[in-house]
């Protein structure tokens, strides 16, 4: 087995006989390692002894007052934000059940109050957790965007992903050629001449390279990588729903009684809806629309009854500034699930 994503967190859980993941102190402990949480030399006394105390008992209770005491307002905030996450790790089950109480929380209260640094780590670690014997580059490169955001590069019709971090950092360097800035831009697609686009081909050379994120990916419709996409998505939902579906990509919707659908991030929820509602989208909106897709139940108990046997459609989009920013969470709320 090839390992990647090392540094992910995954490997400091327990598993248990269901599939789930268990919290350790270990897992707490690297937090405190993280440089928001990390002494530094202006550290006062206080923040120095609650970083003992809690690198000793990750899981000790912390009183406002110890927070209260601490010079820096930064630091105490900081401190509130990470307890706040840790406490609602451990008052879950798992990891998987702390991830979509997150968000079942934030629909209630209408914003979430876990940093979304945090809710991507989680994101990548039970994604990893899905993937962990898997080989193919390919399918880890897709499955960055379930926790990376993406620079949108389009080209002849080609739709390529370029990870936004990496092309930001070095937008300036010379290195990566006129496709860098190109891609930095997001004016035209990436031809594979110095930022590598993965493919097939060259899946292997993805292990050894997987937490330097320079890999392009191309998720065009008919493509090897937008069918994966499409399998993950698969995986992701009956992970942490337990309901089988199928996913497949599509060139267009063409379905006069379309009842139901999903986009997996903002701009994409915006899009459908105006597609379901005004039948059409500008030239620019078109240009926008990454990618469809269609999902279907495999039982039809597991759907709501008023749409049951009808498919759900799914999309990926970029927004204004050519940026895709995937919220796989959206799939764990707005399926048209019985009893919901």
């Amino acid at each position: 087995m090839k390992p990647f994503w090392v540094h992910s967190g995954l490997a400091l859980l327990d598993v248990d006989s269901h599939g789930g993941l268990v919290v350790t102190d270990d897992f707490l402990a690297a937090y405190l390692r993280r440089p928001e949480l990390a002494p530094v030399e202006e550290s006062c006394a206080a923040e120095r002894a609650l970083h003992a105390a809690l690198a000793a008992e990750p899981r000790r209770a912390v009183a406002d007052a110890e927070l209260k005491a601490l010079a820096d307002p930064d630091a105490a905030e900081n401190w509130r934000l990470f307890l706040r996450f840790r406490d609602r790790l451990l008052d879950a089950p798992n990891l998987q059940a702390a991830y979509v109480a997150i968000f079942a929380d934030a629909q209630r209260a209408g914003r979430i109050d876990v940093p979304p640094l945090f809710v991507d780590q989680l994101a990548q670690i039970i994604v990893h957790h899905l993937l962990a014997d898997c080989e193919d580059g390919l399918m880890l490169r897709v499955a960055e965007l379930w926790f990376r955001e993406q620079r949108v590069s389009i080209d002849d019709n080609r739709v390529l992903l370029a990870d936004l971090e990496t092309i930001d950092a070095r937008r300036e360097d010379q290195g990566l050629g006129d496709l860098g800035r190109l891609l930095a831009q997001a004016k035209i697609a990436a031809r594979g001449v110095d930022l590598e686009v993965i493919d097939r081909e060259n899946a292997d050379a993805y292990f050894g390279r997987d937490e330097r994120h320079d890999f392009a990916v191309e998720i065009t419709h008919g493509r090897t990588a937008s069918a994966m996409l499409c399998d993950l998505l698969r995986r992701w939902i009956g992970h942490l729903l337990g309901v089988p579906v199928r996913v497949r990509t599509l060139a267009q919707i063409e379905d006069s009684r379309w009842r139901w659908h999903v986009g997996l991030d903002a701009e994409a929820t915006t899009l459908l809806d105006t597609l379901w509602h005004e039948g059409g989208l500008t030239p620019d909106q078109h240009r926008r629309l990454l990618l469809l897709m269609r999902l279907d139940f495999e039982r039809l108990e597991d759907q709501d009854p008023e749409v049951a046997g009808k498919p759900v459609y799914l999309a990926l989009a970029m927004d204004d500034e050519g940026v895709l920013r995937m919220k796989p969470q959206n799939l764990l709320f707005n399926l048209p699930l019985r009893g919901h």
